[in-house]
């Protein structure tokens, strides 16, 4: 009798496909993932908290967490040379419109650098950046920021929120404050961990 001896081949071809594909998409079933909300409740390094769309979550801070205050500051600070993060929307005209704007400390210069989408709106960007030019215009100040792969200009009208990171400690963790987390990681178990938070100080909300 004549057997095909292709057919264990392609089986095994057939099954490590299908196990690839498995992986996958376990991979984007568990990626990092931003939270925006307010602290209800801090049990130990467990956070309860109420996100921005409503739901509640828990998530456990590592042990050595990095706490960091966001606090207010003036457009003023913004000056060439400083490493800011833009949260804007995109113009007609290619420009970026700012709606908020942080300001990076310089030991964190090069975070996260370049341009993405962002979910702080729908159709909304991030531009981590370095200023390299900025000049007052008649609906706001004109900024050009450039990163490792272009550069955008972006419109900062007046009134937008302009914020810095400030390291500070556990005690800005408390019910009630607001917070952003950039990484929460889902665990095996289905637990969220957070290696660094983000908290609103003086009732801030984090704009970005």
């Amino acid at each position: 009798m004549f057997k095909d001896s292709s057919m264990p081949r392609l089986l095994a071809a057939w099954f490590t496909a299908i196990s690839i594909l498995a992986s996958t998409a376990w991979a984007q079933q568990t990626p990092t993932g931003r939270i925006r909300g307010t602290i209800e409740s801090v049990e130990g390094n467990l956070l309860g908290i109420k996100t921005r769309e409503g739901s509640d979550v828990k998530v456990r801070m590592t042990d050595n967490v990095a706490v960091f205050a966001v606090v207010k500051t003036e457009l003023s600070e913004i000056t060439q040379g400083s490493y800011i993060g833009v949260s804007a929307m995109p113009e007609p005209d290619g420009t970026q419109k700012a709606f908020a704007v942080h300001i990076f400390p310089e030991n964190q210069r090069g975070a996260a650098e370049g341009f993405r989408p962002w979910d702080a709106r729908a159709n909304s960007t991030m531009t981590n950046a370095t200023v390299a030019e900025t000049v007052k215009g008649t609906d706001g100040q004109n900024i050009l920021v450039k990163y490792k792969d272009g550069e955008k200009k972006v419109v900062v009208p007046p009134g937008t929120p302009i914020v810095t990171f400030v390291a500070s400690d556990k005690s800005e963790v408390k019910p009630g404050a607001k917070i952003i987390i950039f990484g929460a990681v889902k665990k095996d178990d289905g637990t969220l961990e957070a290696n660094r938070v983000n908290v609103g100080r003086d009732g801030i909300t984090p704009p970005m």
